[in-house]
């Protein structure tokens, strides 16, 4: 198959949400109706002897969320689908933020009952900075919910988004019957089924037609019928163009739990979401269908074996072939990098593979080489730009509680911040390690893999910091004087970069109005 070929088959998405709002469900059932898997499993349940297969971390299992994004890659009707599942958890906001940066549009999941959270908001966004095309599922039918008019009217108010149904509900609840398919103008009635696909579906092409009527009742038929003729009256005919530029977002109603609605929503995903699109660097646009390979690392994770401590960088292919064994220049590195062990995923299931194409997501074995934010190429000087850190909102100090361990302690502590799990700053006097995260779960989560996969044992005792901030100048001197003067704030991050560790937000205020020299940046992107 041509390089064209290849790239007009993918189509790579994550899934975004409010925690609980039935993100990694929906996930389980996309890899479901993929025949990725046969049997889906559940986030929280004592009946269900599977664990889902996107949340495989032990801390994801015990807590019933997901703390990591995992990536997972399926075929669907001659269409490669890489899908990513993100933390919903507001603490985890910074993996999620930077997987949208390897993702070509979004599905966004949200609950009936509680309709828009506040993460949500925040994850809508980021989207709209790229203009991202957005896919919204309603979930959880099955319960009594709002009523679908007023849950449209929060979406467009609440997202700034305008919306455009393309599926519609039958009832909600426990008279909740099915999902009409607005888009191929197609009703299906399904029979619940939480962990199998069902194949006894009705299929009706006409509303009119009377058996309808039997089957459900002919107040609900009725109901529907209204709907539909509402819909199709105040909605503008769905238009793909304004999708893909981010401005309309078509909206699916469904029960993830039950497998209603997600086919519908999959079917008309394949036919109306982008395949890859170009990506900036600092030098130029590069677009996918150039002969010239090139990617970024978005994501690392350390021990997803915990039998082979091993390190793997998430790479999103922007162009070209990526051929296994082949030496491929690292922008930031000293030398050229060569991968024999390439792997695509199913959550940390992996198969070697030898060549990738744009859009795909593929893991890199790696000892420490790469970091987030590094571009590889096939020659050319160039670096992928819009992958950022976020400066923290609370910082603890690390306090070492086993002496003899040191060692194991700087491994996983080194290990855990490339993940971009959290930050690390060093501060320049007495060399005290501080923790910077964006919420206090992390703290936790890095507690527990510190000592679960590095037998470290550790502490964190609170600061009373306000922001870090890195810093730079145009005038090399100011800069010196700067650091000497404030030398007990100054820090480094895991990258060596010069940071300040501001202690209130009126200090902060004085110290910038003081060195007009010295630009205070907030993320690491500058």
């Amino acid at each position: 198959m041509s390089l064209t070929e290849e790239i007009k088959k993918r189509r790579t998405f994550a899934i975004i949400a409010h925690p609980d709002a039935g993100k990694t469900t929906l996930t389980e059932k996309l890899l479901l109706f993929g025949g990725a898997i046969n049997t889906a499993g559940a986030v929280k349940s004592n009946k269900i002897d599977t664990a889902t297969k996107s949340d495989w971390m032990d801390i994801e299992k015990q807590r019933g969320i997901s703390v990591a994004t995992s990536v997972m890659g399926f075929e669907y009707k001659d269409i490669k689908i890489n899908l990513l599942d993100t933390p919903g958890h507001q603490d985890f906001a910074e993996d999620t933020y930077r997987t949208l940066t390897a993702v070509d549009s979004v599905i966004m999941v949200i609950d009936c009952v509680k309709g828009v959270e506040i993460q949500t908001e925040k994850l809508m966004e980021v989207c709209r900075m790229r203009n991202t095309p957005v896919i919204c599922f309603i979930n959880k039918l099955d319960r009594e919910g709002r009523d679908p008019y007023d849950l449209l009217d929060e979406v467009e108010s609440k997202l700034n988004i305008q919306c455009r149904p393309l599926s519609w509900p039958i009832g909600m609840g426990k008279s909740f019957k099915g999902v009409y398919n607005l888009y191929d103008q197609k009703l299906n009635l399904f029979t619940p089924s939480q962990r199998k696909l069902s194949d006894d579906r009705t299929t009706f092409e006409n509303l009119e037609d009377a058996e309808l009527d039997k089957l459900i009742g002919q107040s609900a038929a009725d109901q529907l019928r209204e709907d539909v003729e509402l819909i199709e009256g105040v909605y503008p005919d769905f238009d793909t163009k304004e999708y893909l530029e981010g401005k309309v977002a078509p909206v699916f109603f469904g029960s993830a739990v039950n497998n209603f609605g997600v086919n519908e929503m999959l079917d008309t995903f394949i036919k109306i979401a982008p395949a890859p699109k170009s990506r900036n660097t600092d030098t130029r646009e590069v677009l996918p269908g150039e002969n010239k390979f090139s990617g970024f690392v978005f994501k690392i994770h350390a021990n997803m074996d915990p039998n082979h401590r091993n390190r793997i960088a998430f790479l999103r292919i922007c162009s070209g072939e990526f051929q296994r064994n082949k030496p491929y220049k690292h922008v930031f590195g000293p030398k050229p990098l060569r991968f024999s062990n390439v792997t695509q995923f199913m959550a940390q299931d992996k198969e070697i593979i030898d060549t990738a194409y744009p859009g795909d997501i593929i893991g890199l074995y790696d000892t420490g080489n790469l970091k987030i934010g590094d571009t590889l190429t096939d020659g050319e000087e160039m670096v992928f730009t819009g992958i950022p850190s976020f400066s923290p909102e609370i910082f603890r100090e690390v306090v070492n509680k086993d002496a003899m361990k040191t060692k194991q302690l700087e491994k996983g502590l080194k290990q855990l911040m490339e993940e971009g799990v959290a930050q690390l700053f060093t501060f320049d006097m007495g060399s005290r390690k501080v923790v910077g995260t964006v919420g206090q779960l992390q703290f936790e989560v890095i507690q527990f893999r510190l000592k679960n996969e590095y037998n470290a044992t550790v502490e964190f005792h609170p600061m009373n910091l306000y922001k870090a901030c890195w810093i730079s100048s145009k005038d090399k001197k100011q800069l010196d004087e700067f650091v000497r003067s404030k030398n007990r704030h100054i820090a480094h991050d895991k990258d060596g970069k010069l940071v300040f560790m501001a202690e209130s937000k009126a200090w902060l205020q004085m110290v910038q109005d003081n060195y007009p020299d010295i630009e205070f940046h907030f993320t690491s992107e500058f």
